[in-house]
């Protein structure tokens, strides 16, 4: 199978696993060797905001709004992960797709402060994944979609509308995707 690095994985209404019900997930990662690695980016947290990471940081918050922080995936979820817009260069800073890069490096929140971050970036906690060959079984069902994503997809797109928002720019109504012929 192609890499689907750069994609998303958005649950169809066959998903019935309560973790992933109407979630959208960019591929960060997806090769023969190590599976597939991709975070949550529709799933706001309701009980941290980005302004608790910032102090818990001993960082004084920006003045500038901040987007929610989102629940990336039930893998390690201590661990934060942010994408960001391609307008912010760092070598710690992985490509995942076109305008879209993947960091976990803490002093990005001092350069947001210092107002030398990126335009655009959000932050995860926790991520999916899935062991080398565990994704492609996965296709086989009618759980998941794949779709092409773009950085303002991510970036511009609400959490809350965003599962509707992708299907519907590629012409899916994901509210009737059970009623297609061969995914009932």
């Amino acid at each position: 199978m192609e890499s689907l690095q750069g994609s998303f994985l958005v649950a169809t209404n066959q998903m019935y696993d309560p973790r992933f019900m109407k979630c959208v997930i960019l591929i960060c990662v997806h090769n023969d060797d190590d599976g597939a690695m991709g975070l949550v980016v529709n799933q706001p947290l309701t009980d941290l905001s980005m302004a608790d990471v910032f102090r818990n940081c001993n960082i004084k918050p920006p003045a500038m709004p901040a987007p929610p922080v989102l629940f990336g995936g039930p893998v390690d979820v201590e661990s934060a992960f942010i994408l960001h817009s391609a307008d912010y260069k760092k070598e710690q800073s992985q490509k995942v797709a076109d305008q879209i890069f993947l960091s976990r490096d803490p002093n990005l929140l001092f350069d947001l402060v210092d107002e030398k971050g990126p335009e655009h970036y959000l932050l995860t906690l926790g991520y999916a994944g899935w062991a080398p060959g565990q994704l492609e079984q996965e296709l086989y069902g009618e759980g998941w979609l794949t779709l092409p994503a773009e950085a303002n997809d991510i970036f511009l797109t609400s959490a809350e509308s965003m599962w509707h928002t992708i299907t519907s720019k590629n012409g899916i109504d994901i509210n009737l995707y059970s009623d297609i012929p061969g995914n009932a």
